[in-house]
């Protein structure tokens, strides 16, 4: 049974920062692409960044030079550094792998507001 815990998420100012962090347990975690999505309320589900299982990163237009994934295969851990936040990043934040599949953790909420 795979276990997803997705937790950093919470209320920030434009400008600041967060860490998302993605814990799993239960699954060849090394195996996988991974990735964080996020979805916004009356908006569709966005792919946000991707850590390939060979190592490499993509990231959406819209957060490039801001976000960083990466990950930690030996702790079954992926995260989500974001930085200089704008209203419109608030959204719930999710990992899963990549291509999405859907059936694991229930989100991060992260809102940026002043």
């Amino acid at each position: 049974q795979v276990q997803v815990l997705e937790s950093g998420g919470g209320l920030v100012r434009p400008g600041g920062s967060l860490r998302l962090i993605c814990v799993v347990s239960g699954s060849s975690f090394s195996i996988y692409s991974l990735a964080w999505y996020r979805q916004a309320p009356g908006k569709q589900r966005e792919l946000v960044a991707v850590s390939t299982r060979g190592g490499g990163t993509n990231y959406a237009d819209s957060v490039k030079g801001r976000f960083t994934i990466s990950r930690d295969n030996a702790k079954n851990t992926m995260y989500l550094q974001m930085n200089s936040l704008k209203p419109e990043d608030t959204a719930v934040y999710y990992c899963d792998r990549y291509p999405y599949v859907g059936d694991w953790g229930q989100g991060t909420q992260v809102t940026v507001s002043s």
